[in-house]
């Protein structure tokens, strides 16, 4: 397999003239009426404070432009990863997830004593009935490919590129479970399949991927995304919190009973995963390498997720490690356009990016 990049990555989200000029966790659809859909957190002051809003851009010429990005899920709280699901004839899933004014309190303890207060100012206003009715991992509805949306649903699971829907036309989400100071107990977090209804926004369990222990500790799995494949088979990369890389957890029946996850990368390999299948069959897992110099990288499977081609760069940053949750679409010439947010220097807050791109078989 080679990979052939198309043109330089392009910065398609920021907020230049703002202070509130960070963005991140990105993910890329295309929708059924032909637009290319992101969506990310934006507006922020830095990877955590209370102003990030879940934000939706659109363009209309594969990807060469995109619209300046709107608030779709905007509560008093800091909204952060922004997943997209496509469904049925016109539907749009967007989804995000938030934590509670302590843990957005001990962040901003870290800036410096104007940031500090600055937050704090806001974080005082919000009353303790307005945190409850905000927090948790949430989701809205559209039923007209994203101009209109419905009120704000609650799930039990968080991820960052959201659901999928199935061959049957349901709606399936693998999550992991929420967790409000985004701090791992080792006691309740999972990894549970659910069956999102579109109608009434309701969450029914369907199952759960097993725990793994590694030295007599229990693995910290998070942000999982699945795919289906065309014999019904579900693929889901996993986050490991452990050790930063990423493990593959398969399901025959619909996402009631898993595999035990294996590992697919080293140790600091890399997470999380966006998966999709190019028109050749080929399937495409994206996810960011932390490690010096940076990177966005792609793993190909040409036999359904048994075996991966690992470790190809479609990015390199040279700077920070801020950077990651790629996710990619297929343009209509059969190649690929992947978005990630990154920092374009030392210093600069990060932004969404895109890359053109081409397989080579």
């Amino acid at each position: 397999m080679k990979i052939k990049l198309i043109g330089e990555p392009e910065v398609i989200m920021s907020n230049s003239e703002s202070r509130h000029n960070y963005f991140g966790w990105p993910t890329i659809i295309k929708l059924q009426n032909g637009r290319i859909a992101v969506g990310a957190s934006g507006f922020r002051l830095d990877h955590v404070c209370p102003f990030g809003k879940g934000v939706l851009s659109f363009s209309d010429d594969e990807g060469k432009s995109f619209s300046s990005p709107v608030p779709i899920i905007d509560t008093v709280l800091d909204d952060r990863d922004v997943g997209l699901c496509p469904f049925g004839k016109s539907g749009l899933i967007v989804t995000s997830f938030n934590n509670t004014r302590e843990m957005q309190r001990d962040h901003a303890n870290e800036q410096d004593e104007k940031i500090k207060n600055y937050i704090y100012s806001y974080l005082d206003i919000i009353t303790d009935e307005e945190e409850e009715k905000a927090l948790g991992a949430e989701f809205r509805i559209s039923f007209d490919n994203g101009i209109t949306f419905g009120k704000i649903y609650k799930s039990p699971v968080t991820s960052p590129h959201g659901p999928i829907e199935l061959k049957d036309g349901s709606i399936l989400w693998v999550g992991a479970s929420f967790r409000k100071n985004d701090v791992f107990t080792n006691i309740d977090e999972y990894i549970a399949a659910y069956k999102l209804d579109t109608e009434s926004g309701s969450m029914n369990y369907i199952g759960r991927v097993p725990d793994i222990f590694e030295n007599g500790k229990k693995l910290q799995f998070s942000e999982p995304y699945a795919f289906q494949l065309n014999d019904g088979t579900i693929i889901c990369h996993l986050r490991s919190e452990t050790n930063f890389t990423l493990y593959q957890t398969v399901s025959k029946d619909n996402g009631k009973i898993w595999s035990v996850p294996e590992k697919l990368l080293p140790d600091n390999g890399g997470a999380p995963a966006h998966i999709i299948e190019h028109s050749s069959g080929t399937l495409i897992s994206l996810y960011s390498f932390r490690q010096e110099p940076f990177e966005i990288r792609a793993m190909f499977s040409e036999d359904n997720g048994k075996t991966w081609d690992k470790d190809y760069t479609l990015y390199v940053n040279g700077v920070s490690d801020d950077l990651g949750y790629p996710s990619t679409t297929e343009l209509s010439d059969g190649s690929l356009l992947t978005v990630f947010y990154a920092k374009e220097t030392e210093d600069s807050p990060c932004v969404i990016m895109s890359q053109k791109w081409d397989i080579i078989l």
